[in-house]
């Protein structure tokens, strides 16, 4: 098994597991990259693992499929890539799903990423299977804004919550896949707990790059004039999904800031950050967090409802 962190969830599963104690449906909550999907995968893993000995095995043929996720009795319900929501179609394809036996006997499983995506319709479709389960069926709903499902839906779930994981553990993870230490060191130190995020810039070098001459530009653009900062929300492709990139580019950059100036920065952190320059040099450890209080207010209103994200990044930039 190769899960970073949350010992104390997965134990908790495994027992319910021994004791044949499961109950049909759960709610993995949670911030993003924490490593949620990865271990309701394992849990999947667990419940229909062929191994003998140790369990999940891993390399049984039920491990196997399921980690590739074509395993026949295991369902993901992910948002499409040129949608905005998850539908209710897709939601009735997964009943339809649950409705078949078992392929291979065992337990069915349906995984909904990114729960908190689904429409009103879809949710509302959703709550029928929740109501009356059947058989060997597993349901894990997997959300980073619970606020956003039904409450009939959440009342129905165990709910298992997720934080972040330690830096060490993160960065021994980091090594045992492979990176250099001074490496682990970075990217564990500014990936905010988040494991599913150092693992991701590890594998995806060119990702760490673009991310670093976005945060130099955004630097810039702050300790620039008015005009500059209204250029910059023009010109940035400012969809939900950049402006989440953007304000989590900057977040970063001021705990760096926050971490210098309250003498406990890593320092291993200064290969990714830029000097700190200009007005930053100047900010008070009350301004900045005042400004971090901010950036956490903007991303839950814009995450949960049409607030403008062009507005939202003009309003930010003027505070700084």
């Amino acid at each position: 098994m190769d899960i970073v962190g949350h010992q104390k969830q997965w134990d908790f599963l495994k027992k319910k597991f021994e004791l044949e104690k499961l109950s049909h449906s759960y709610l993995f909550v949670g911030e993003g990259q924490l490593g949620k999907k990865k271990l309701a995968k394992e849990f999947v893993k667990l419940i229909n693992c062929l191994g003998l000995g140790q369990k999940p095995c891993g390399i049984c043929r039920n491990c196997q499929i399921i980690e590739r996720e074509n395993y026949p009795d295991v369902l993901m319900v992910n948002l499409k890539d040129d949608k905005q929501e998850i539908e209710i179609l897709q939601i009735r394809e997964a009943l339809n799903f649950l409705s078949y036996k078992s392929y291979y006997g065992s337990f069915k499983a349906v995984i909904v990423d990114g729960a908190e995506k689904m429409n009103q319709k879809a949710q509302s479709c959703f709550l029928k299977t929740l109501e009356e389960p059947k058989g060997k069926t597993i349901l894990i709903l997997i959300s980073s804004h619970p606020e956003m499902l039904l409450d009939t839906i959440s009342s129905r779930c165990q709910t298992i919550k997720f934080y972040s994981v330690n830096q060490k553990e993160i960065e021994s993870h980091l090594v045992k896949i492979g990176a250099k230490e001074k490496m682990a060191q970075t990217l564990s130190g500014f990936c905010q707990g988040k494991p599913g995020r150092a693992v991701d810039l590890f594998l995806n070098p060119d990702k760490l790059e673009k991310e670093q001459k976005a945060l130099q530009e955004l630097v810039k653009v702050i300790n620039s004039d008015l005009a500059e900062k209204f250029q910059y929300t023009k010109k940035i492709n400012l969809d939900g999904n950049n402006l989440k990139g953007v304000l989590e580019i900057l977040e970063r950059y001021l705990r760096y800031v926050l971490f210098l100036k309250t003498g406990v920065a890593n320092l291993t952190q200064q290969d990714y950050f830029p000097e700190v320059v200009g007005n930053f040099k100047n900010y008070s450890v009350l301004k900045i967090k005042e400004i971090l209080k901010l950036l956490e207010t903007i991303n839950t209103q814009t995450s949960l409802t049409n607030a403008s994200p062009k507005l939202a990044l003009e309003i930010l930039l003027m505070k700084m």
